[in-house]
């Protein structure tokens, strides 16, 4: 009776000893990279392929919102870019027709002047000719400036083009990363709007565990140290991750004294977190535990 008695004191005292050694070091909750994906143009969702739990790759497409409107305009659009390459050829076919004419003018130019110098033509026939090139001159010169004006609407023709295209493209709504996609707000042949939401994805591939450490143990701390990560196992039981320090607080999260006692600096405590390696255990909001030194056995 009194060996039973020996041994049962025994197990008590070596679980004791290693509750004590497996005992964290700060504790706190799982955080995941989330992104709310919203709607940035206002229609009936045509397509909505998101499954809640199912994995996503980035930039693949989670909805498409009807283009009809768009298309639509953007052909209007086209059409008016046409009519004004039309007159811009046209302005264009002018002035070749107006610099012949100046070409075939200089020709007379050149002969009445041979002719004037042997008093074989007259001064008014000299004037005449060479006024006749100034005014076709003067008329390529305001053909330019139609020009200008017709290039100008072509200018304003393109960028509402491209602000269209621009509008179709975001009725394509991608994800902005790889994740699981956590929750979703609509469905195929819903009305959308801009900035209403459409669904939300986690990156869950690299989870952050959020703890606080008191001041005393920040010296036993660094960013990029490896530590370890624990999660509830059963009632008494563990399961362990490998955990880096990513992220340290510059500053406590509460406003301290003036002046502080050695016992008093302990209860101020900063924020520290820790990247984790997801096989798929861990879940965003599920509560952790970090041990700054290696777990004893």
């Amino acid at each position: 009776m009194k060996t039973r008695t020996l041994i049962i004191i025994a197990v008590i005292l070596l679980a004791g000893c290693k509750n004590k050694t497996e005992k964290a070091d700060a504790y706190g909750n799982f955080e995941a990279t989330e992104v709310t994906v919203s709607a940035e143009t206002s229609g009936r969702v045509l397509q909505f392929d998101p499954v809640e739990g199912s994995q996503v790759d980035k930039g693949a497409i989670i909805a498409l919102v009807d283009t009809t409107v768009l298309h639509l305009q953007k052909a209007e659009i086209e059409a008016g870019m046409k009519s004004v390459l039309v007159r811009l050829v046209s302005v264009n076919a002018q002035n070749d027709v107006l610099n012949q004419q100046i070409t075939n003018q200089n020709v007379n130019v050149s002969r009445i002047e041979k002719m004037l110098k042997d008093s074989a033509a007259t001064q008014k026939q000299y004037d005449d000719v060479t006024g006749q090139v100034a005014v076709l001159q003067k008329q390529i010169a305001a053909n330019n400036t139609q020009k200008a004006s017709v290039s100008t609407e072509q200018a304003v023709y393109e960028s509402k083009r491209a602000s269209v295209n621009e509008q179709i493209n975001r009725c394509t709504i991608k994800s902005p990363l790889k994740g699981t996609v956590i929750e979703k707000y609509a469905e195929a042949g819903e009305l959308t709007a801009p900035g209403k939401p459409l669904v939300r994805i986690a990156d869950l591939s690299v989870i952050k565990l959020k703890v606080y450490v008191s001041g005393a143990q920040l010296g036993k701390i660094k960013t990029g140290q490896s530590c370890t990560v624990r999660i509830d196992n059963g009632v008494k039981g563990y399961q362990s991750f490998p955990g880096t320090i990513s992220y340290i607080s510059e500053k406590a999260e509460f406003t301290p004294k003036i002046i502080q006692t050695k016992e008093e600096r302990v209860i101020l405590v900063y924020a520290v977190n820790i990247d984790v390696v997801n096989d798929g255990t861990l879940k965003s909001g599920m509560p952790g535990e970090a041990l700054f030194t290696a777990e004893k056995n």
